[in-house]
C-alpha cells in the first residue's frame, strides 16, 4: 500500500465523523458550527473529498447561504451525480429556480459531466412551482422528454404538479393523460390541481373516476374532493365523499374531518358540520374549533359561533388570530356594541389586535355595530394598512351613508400608493350610490381600467343602482344594453328596484322577464314586480304574478326586526303578539303614532294593497321596525340611542315615521337594514341620509320637507310658542336644543288643553 493510500484510509474515519457533524449542522441550520467544521476540514486537507464537499455545500444551502455553497461546489476537483443533485436541490430549496435550471443545463453541456437523472429533475421542479416559473417548468419538461425520463412516474407526476401550481392545468392534464402508468400520487396531484385552480367540477369527475378504477384512495385526494364539493356547494356530492371516507378508514383522520366540517358549512348545513365536529371528541384540534366557528358564522348562526368561542376557552384551547377573524363577523352580525368592545379587549389582551386580518375584522365589526367613528380610530391606529383595511373602512363609511367621506378616503388611499382592487371599487361605487354621487360613481367605474381591473357583475349592478336611484332610469337601461358581458340577476334586479322607485312599468316588465329567465326561483323579484303592478293599479297582472308564485311554491320572505337589550335579543315580526310585553308595546306604539301625527306624519300606504285605507294604516303601524322601536323606548332610559336591525330593506313609511319618532322622543335611532345603516336624529336627517329614497322621494330634500311640515302645522307651532319656556338639558348643538324646547312646549300645551277639556266636562 502506498503512503498516499494509507493516509487516505486513515482519514476515512475522520471524514465520516466530520460528514456526520455537517449533517447535524444542516438539520439545525447551525451556521457557526458548520463553519468551524469547514475550517477543520480545510486544515486537514479534506475539502477536496467529494463526500465532504457535498456535505459542506448541503450545509450551506440549508443555512440559506447559496453563494457559499456554490464556492464549495466550484472548488471540487471532481463532481459526481450526487454532488450535482445536491446543487440543484439546494438552489430549488432556496427559491432559485433559474440557477437550479442553469445547473441542470451545465450537466449536459460540458464534456465529462454526468447527465442528470430523475432525482435531479424532481429536485428542481418544486422551485419552479414555488416561484410560479412556468417557463422553467417547460424547460425541465422538455429536457425530460429528450432524455426519455418522462416515462418515469415520479418525473411525470412532479411535472404535472408543477404545471398545476403554475396555473397551467391543461398542460398538466396533457401530461397526466400521456402517462403510461399512474400511481395514487399522480391521481392526487391532478385532482388537487383542478381543485386549487377553481375547476371543481373536473376535480370531482376525476376523483370518482379514480375510485371507479380501483386506485387506493388517499387523504390528499379526499381533501381535494371535499374542497371541490365546498366550492360547488353540492351537498349530495359531499355526502357521497363522506360515505366513502368512512368506508376506506379515513374517519379517524382529523385533517379530513376538519375539511368535512368546512365543506358541510359551505353547503349551508351547519347542523351536519356540528355533528362531525362533535364526533371528533377529544381529537379536536384548534383547526377543528376554528372551522366550526367559521361555519356557524358563515351560515348566520352568530349566537352559536359566540357560544362555541366561549366553550373553546373553557376547554383550554387557545384561540389564535384565525379564531378571532372567524368569530368577529358573528359579533358584527349581532350588532351588539358591548360584545364588540369585549372581543376587541380580548384581542388586545392576547396581543392579536395588530394582526392585519384581526384589525380589519374589528374595523368592519365596529362599522356594522353602528360605531363608525370607533372604526375610524382603529383604522388610524394601524401601523400598516393593507388593501383589505382600506376596503373595510371605505365600506364602513359607505354603508352608513357617508359617501363623500368614503370618496375622500379612497383618494387618500390612492395618494399613499396603495393599489385598489375589485372590492375597493365595489365599496366606493356602493358609497356613491347611497349618497347620490352620480358623477363620482361614473368616474370611478371608468377608472377601473387604469388599474388593470375589469368590472365584474357586481360593479355593473351597483352602477345601475346608482343611476336608478338618481332617476336616470333610461340611462341605466341603455347602460345595461351596452354591457360587454351578459347581464346577470343582480344587474336586472337593480334595474327592477329603480323601476319601482320611479314607477316605470314597461322597463320593470322587461327587467323581470330577464330575471325569471336567469333564475325562475327568485321569489323576492316576483314580489317586487307585483308591487310595481299594484302601484299602477294593474290588478290582473298582480294576480297573475301571485298565481305564478303559488305554482312555483315561492313565498314572500317574512320581515323581522331585532333589538338587543342587556344581552337579550328580541325579535319582532309584523303584527306579532307573542312577546311577553306585547300589551305595553302596542300601547306605547299607539301613543307614538298619535305624537308623530301631531307633527306631520301621514302613513305611506303605497306598499299595501287589496285592503281599505284604514286597514292599510293599521298594518303599517304594526310593522316590525315600529314594534322594535316601541319596545326599545319602553326598556331604555331617556336619551339612550336605540339601535335595531332588519332582515329586509326598511319601507318608506317606517323610514319617514322613524324620523319623526326621533324628534318627538328626543332619541337617536340607528336602523340597519339589508343594504345599509340609517341614522335618525331629530326631525332632520343627518347629512348622509338625504339620498335614501332616490330622486323624487319625500326624503330626497330634507330641508324642504321640514319647511313643508312647519307651514302645514303653523298654528300648532304658534300656540306652542306661547307656552312657558321649559328648561332643556345642555347640548352642544344649539339647533337641536331649540327643536327639543319647541317639542316640549307643544307637549305641555297639548296636556294643558286636555286638562281644560276635562274641567269643562266635569
Amino acid at each position: 500500500m502506498s503512503s498516499s493510500s494509507a493516509a487516505h484510509a486513515a482519514a476515512r474515519p475522520v471524514l465520516r465523523t466530520f460528514t456526520a457533524l455537517l449533517k447535524l449542522c444542516a438539520a439545525c441550520a447551525d451556521l457557526a458550527t458548520g463553519r468551524a467544521v469547514h475550517a477543520q476540514l480545510t486544515a486537514r486537507g479534506l475539502t477536496s473529498e467529494s463526500l465532504a464537499a457535498t456535505a459542506l455545500a448541503n450545509m450551506y444551502f440549508k443555512c440559506r447561504r447559496p453563494a457559499d455553497a456554490r464556492r464549495v461546489f466550484d472548488r471540487m476537483p471532481a463532481r459526481d451525480r450526487v454532488a450535482w443533485n445536491a446543487l440543484v436541490a439546494g438552489y430549488a430549496r432556496n427559491g432559485l429556480p433559474a440557477l437550479a435550471m442553469e445547473a441542470v443545463v451545465r450537466t449536459q453541456g460540458e464534456e465529462g459531466w454526468e447527465r442528470p437523472d430523475s432525482v435531479t429533475l424532481v429536485s428542481v421542479l418544486p422551485a419552479c412551482a414555488d416561484a410560479r416559473a412556468l417557463r422553467s417548468c417547460r424547460e425541465v419538461h422538455a429536457f425530460a422528454l429528450r432524455a426519455g425520463l418522462d416515462e418515469l412516474v415520479n418525473v411525470s407526476t412532479a411535472v404535472l404538479d408543477t404545471y398545476c401550481k403554475c396555473g397551467a392545468v391543461e398542460a398538466a392534464r396533457a401530461v397526466f393523460d400521456w402517462m403510461p402508468v399512474r400511481n395514487s400520487v399522480s391521481w392526487n396531484a391532478m385532482i388537487d390541481g383542478y381543485a386549487e385552480n377553481g375547476n371543481a367540477t373536473e376535480a370531482l369527475a376525476l376523483f370518482w373516476r379514480m375510485v371507479q378504477e380501483g386506485v387506493d384512495v388517499m387523504d390528499a385526494a379526499v381533501l381535494a374532493a371535499l374542497q371541490a364539493c365546498g366550492e360547488l356547494g353540492c351537498l349530495d356530492e359531499a355526502r357521497r365523499v363522506h360515505e366513502l371516507l368512512v368506508r376506506v378508514g379515513l374517519k379517524s383522520n382529523v385533517s379530513v374531518m376538519n375539511a368535512l366540517i368546512t365543506t358541510y358549512s359551505k353547503c349551508k348545513r351547519a347542523d351536519l358540520a356540528a355533528q362531525v365536529f362533535n364526533e371528533l371528541g377529544i381529537k379536536k384540534t384548534r383547526i377543528s374549533w376554528n372551522a366550526m366557528i367559521l361555519g356557524f358564522t358563515q351560515n348566520g348562526c352568530s349566537e352559536d359561533a359566540e357560544r362555541l368561542f366561549a366553550r373553546m376557552q373553557m376547554e383550554n384551547v387557545k384561540p389564535d388570530s384565525f379564531t378571532l377573524v372567524s368569530v368577529i363577523p358573528a359579533v358584527a352580525d349581532i350588532s351588539d356594541p358591548l360584545q364588540a368592545r369585549w372581543i376587541h379587549g380580548y384581542s388586545i389582551r392576547h396581543q392579536l389586535d395588530q394582526d392585519i386580518y384581526v384589525l380589519t375584522a374589528l374595523i368592519d365589526m365596529y362599522s356594522k355595530c353602528g360605531r363608525v367613528t370607533v372604526a375610524r380610530r382603529l383604522f388610524d391606529s394601524a401601523r400598516d394598512r393593507h388593501v383589505i383595511t382600506w376596503n373595510a373602512m371605505i365600506h364602513g363609511y359607505g354603508s352608513h351613508g357617508f359617501g363623500q367621506v368614503a370618496v375622500e378616503l379612497f383618494e387618500e388611499m390612492k395618494g399613499t400608493g396603495s393599489l385598489p382592487n375589485e372590492i375597493t371599487f365595489l365599496s366606493v361605487l356602493a358609497a356613491c350610490s347611497h349618497a347620490g354621487l352620480v358623477d363620482e360613481g361614473r368616474k370611478y367605474f371608468d377608472s377601473m381600467k387604469d388599474y388593470g381591473l375589469e368590472p365584474g357583475m357586481e360593479h355593473y349592478g351597483t352602477l345601475v343602482d346608482l343611476l336608478g336611484r338618481a332617476g336616470k332610469v333610461d340611462e341605466a337601461w341603455s347602460f345595461i344594453q351596452n354591457m360587454p358581458i351578459e347581464p346577470g340577476i343582480s344587474v336586472y334586479g337593480a334595474m327592477l328596484g329603480a323601476c319601482k322607485l320611479h314607477k316605470n312599468v314597461e322597463l320593470a316588465e322587461e327587467s323581470a322577464q330577464r330575471i325569471f329567465e336567469l333564475g325562475p326561483e327568485e321569489g323576492v323579484y316576483h314580489v317586487l314586480l307585483a308591487n310595481i303592478y299594484a302601484n299602477a293599479s294593474m290588478w290582473k297582472d298582480v294576480a297573475r304574478v301571485r298565481t305564478a308564485m303559488e305554482k312555483k311554491g315561492l313565498q314572500k320572505t317574512p320581515g323581522w326586526s331585532i333589538i338587543q337589550l342587556k344581552n337579550e335579543v328580541h325579535t319582532f315580526y309584523s303584527g306579532s303578539t307573542n312577546h311577553q310585553h306585547t300589551k305595553e308595546i302596542y300601547a306605547r306604539l299607539a301613543k307614538l303614532i298619535e305624537e308623530i301625527k301631531a307633527v306631520g306624519y301621514v302613513p305611506d300606504t303605497d306598499s299595501i294593497h287589496d285592503v281599505e285605507d284604514d286597514v292599510k294604516a293599521q298594518l303599517l303601524n304594526t310593522h316590525s321596525e315600529k314594534l322594535a322601536i316601541a319596545y326599545g323606548l319602553i326598556r331604555t332610559a331617556p336619551g339612550t340611542t336605540i339601535q335595531i336591525k332588519k332582515n329586509l330593506r326598511v319601507c318608506n313609511d317606517c323610514h319617514n315615521a322613524t324620523k319623526l319618532i326621533s324628534l318627538v322622543t328626543v332619541r337617536e335611532i340607528i336602523m340597519r337594514d339589508i343594504q345599509r345603516f340609517h341614522h335618525f336624529k331629530d326631525v332632520t336627517l343627518t347629512n348622509h341620509e338625504c339620498f335614501y329614497g332616490g330622486a323624487g322621494s319625500m326624503t330626497r330634500n330634507c330641508e324642504w320637507k321640514i319647511k313643508q311640515l312647519y307651514d302645514t302645522f303653523h298654528e300648532p307651532f304658534k300656540r306652542a310658542s306661547a307656552c312657558p319656556n321649559l328648561v332643556v338639558p345642555d347640548t352642544p348643538d344649539p339647533e337641536r336644543k331649540q327643536k327639543v324646547n319647541l317639542h316640549l312646549q307643544m307637549a305641555v300645551c297639548k296636556k294643558s288643553q286636555t286638562r281644560q277639556r276635562r274641567k269643562v266636562l266635569t
